[in-house]
């Protein structure tokens, strides 16, 4: 099974995220996922949703700060084992195109 989750972790600050952002991205290497950066978030890749909550919870615990906002949305379709990759190859099939436009 391969599990997809979105993360966003983000301090409340009114300086530049990208210092405490790259510490709660770091977090992730300590664990056996792969990931995609993105300027909104991170998309997670494990084996299984245990690895996932794992992974999230360090990035969480991570970023320093007063106040921490962490979004986690996953998607555990238990009856494939369809990657990030292959979600945004089939997008990409129905366009007829790469599922991107640089203005």
């Amino acid at each position: 099974m391969t599990v997809v989750a979105f993360l966003s972790v983000a301090p409340a600050t009114d300086e530049s995220m990208s210092p405490e952002v790259a510490k709660a991205v770091a977090a992730l290497d300590d664990f056996d996922v792969s990931y995609e950066t993105t300027p909104m978030g991170t998309t997670i890749e494990a084996d299984t949703i245990d690895e996932v909550f794992a992974a999230a919870q360090a990035a969480h615990e991570a970023v320093d700060g007063d106040r921490v906002s962490t979004f986690l949305k996953i998607d555990d379709k238990r009856t494939s084992d369809a990657d990030a990759g292959s979600k945004v190859a089939s997008v990409e099939r129905e366009l007829g195109r790469e599922a991107r436009k640089d203005a």
